[in-house]
């Protein structure tokens, strides 16, 4: 589970979950909360052996970015990791303790009861290859993979979910599990934008370093009164995708109130970059992002009736009605 950010807080409590497999949307998420491999705290197991096989096969769904169809397992599987690249990436390698923006699918070796995936959801799992983030055979499985590549692996039960299992996923303590991982990105706490320096000529608007070293960037907020409508602009401007208005979206960022110049929130401090839905934001957050371009840094000013207007989140520092100001790498977007 992520840590709730003060970004959430403006969505009455109990309708947002941070869990990073989504929400109930299709059959396959119903158990996507306790079945998905960030569910599972770290075994105190040794270091598995790692194998090439046996795997089933993957029938259909072969290319990258496509929902694979898994074969059931035949014979006994491993009682170690058996791990295979389907398909070599060109990428950055995955390092233990990254975090992974990936799309996967998980199912029963006996059975072939998918269980979880990340396809229908159409939003990949972002988490931390870290233990006691995620179930051991990912990170053994994973690491050292580059950006890019589709990789299948077969975990049992010591490297998975251990000898209680997940009843209400329908796995067994018995069970060795089936995963395929499309993995799309990866992250670490030095994550920034990437992109061309835009002028920031507005000796009204809050300045913005542009440094890329994965440290914070630097703030300099005016002493002038805030501006009264919502400001969006790009200090860098990437070359990706445009976010769309219901994208998820990874980034590093940084939250200041404009009166005072105080810090309320940051991922630097946090040395790790996050995932937020722009639907579980507050709308000045959402709004400022849609329509940017994955790779940019962009400074958002946010007026109190686009955040927590009167309503500041508890113990936050924020005061009523107060501006915000936002400055966002976007590292992602899906």
């Amino acid at each position: 589970m992520r840590r709730r950010s003060l970004l959430l807080a403006a969505v009455p409590a109990g309708l947002v979950t941070l869990s990073a497999c989504g929400d109930d949307k299709s059959d396959s998420s119903k158990a996507s909360e306790d079945a998905s491999p960030s569910a599972s705290a770290t075994s105190a197991a040794p270091a598995p052996k790692i194998v090439d096989g046996p795997l089933p096969a993957i029938t259909a769904g072969t290319k990258f970015g496509e929902k694979p169809t898994v074969a059931k397992g035949t014979g006994e599987p491993s009682d170690q990791l058996a791990v295979k690249t389907v398909i070599a990436g060109g990428g950055r390698a995955v390092a233990e303790k990254d975090f992974i923006w990936a799309n996967y699918l998980g199912q029963i070796w006996d059975t072939g009861k998918v269980f979880d995936n990340s396809y229908d959801r159409k939003t990949p799992l972002f988490i931390q290859l870290a233990e006691g983030s995620i179930i051991d055979g990912w990170r053994y499985a994973l690491t050292g993979k580059k950006v890019g590549s589709r990789v299948e692996f077969s975990v049992p039960p010591t490297w998975g979910y251990g000898k209680e299992g997940q009843s209400q996923a329908g796995i067994k303590g018995t069970d060795t599990l089936v995963f395929v991982v499309d993995l799309e990105d990866t992250f670490n706490a030095k994550s920034s934008a990437k992109g061309t320096d835009v002028p920031q000529d507005d000796a009204k608007l809050p300045k913005v370093g542009t440094n890329t070293d994965g440290k914070a960037p630097s703030v300099d907020i005016p002493k002038a009164d805030p501006p009264t409508k919502l400001v969006a602009t790009y200090v860098i401007e990437g070359d990706g995708a445009k976010v769309a208005a219901d994208s998820t979206v990874v980034v590093q960022y940084q939250g200041f109130v404009w009166d005072t110049s105080k810090k309320f929130d940051s991922s630097y401090d946090r040395s790790a970059p996050t995932s937020f839905s722009l639907q579980q934001v507050v709308k000045g957050w959402a709004q400022g992002l849609t329509g940017k371009k994955v790779g940019s840094r962009v400074l958002i000013v946010i007026p109190p009736s686009l955040g927590y207007g009167d309503n500041p989140p508890s113990g936050s520092g924020i005061e009523k009605d107060s501006t915000m100001v936002f400055v966002v790498d976007i590292l992602a977007a899906s």
